[in-house]
């Protein structure tokens, strides 16, 4: 049992100096703000909402889609001046297509699309233009997908569903962009306490 122990330890360390000196020789190179157009979808609460707070504080220009327009004011007022909140429902083709055209008004690069409005996140990108995206070689898709993407939980078959899907929709996505050396990501968290997880008293 020592033993093991003791190769367990010393595995442990030989992985924490690997992954310090890969981090000194070839460190994540710092993205600067500055002029960087973000869209955001699902910023009502939870991951969305949070993360257009934090990517206005660091300097981006965040446009931030909301579900439920009484959000639209309760958003923009948590945001610097340079952020744009809208509203955003991505079933209706309509706010799709309105949500390109502000964009494209905004910018002519956006540099990240990150798809997080509820399970549903990611479908329509494929029938949106790229165009805007393809202008610069640093663009990124970024799919909020889950853990539930790769574990099945009883009494959430359509959520993990979707997450599976999505997971290989962002797969099939990022094969289909490199041409153009667009980088398609998925964030996968745990669970957290958003007003998902806690409107089901089940899961907590």
């Amino acid at each position: 049992t020592v033993t093991i122990m003791c190769f367990l330890i010393s595995v442990a360390i030989i992985l924490y100096i690997s992954y310090r000196l890969y981090q000194h020789f070839f460190p994540t190179p710092n993205i600067h703000p500055n002029g960087k157009y973000v869209l955001i979808s699902g910023c009502d609460t939870g991951f969305g909402h949070q993360l257009a707070i934090e990517l206005d504080k660091q300097g981006f220009n965040v446009l931030a889609g909301v579900l439920i327009p009484d959000n639209i004011t309760l958003l923009q007022n948590k945001l610097s001046t340079k952020a744009t909140v809208f509203r955003l429902d991505i079933t209706k083709q309509e706010d799709i297509d309105a949500a390109f055209k502000l964009t494209n008004n905004k910018t002519k690069t956006l540099h990240a699309l990150v798809n997080n409005a509820g399970i549903a996140a990611g479908l329509y990108i494929d029938w949106t233009p790229l165009e805007v995206m393809l202008a610069k070689h640093d663009s990124r898709v970024i799919n909020i997908c889950s853990v539930a993407g790769y574990l099945s939980m009883s009494n959430m078959s359509s959520y993990c569903t979707s997450k599976y899907a999505l997971e290989s929709f962002s797969d099939c996505l990022r094969r289909e962009m490199s041409p153009w050396n667009l980088r398609v990501s998925i964030i996968e968290p745990g669970f957290m306490r958003t007003p998902i997880i806690q409107g089901n008293p089940k899961l907590l």
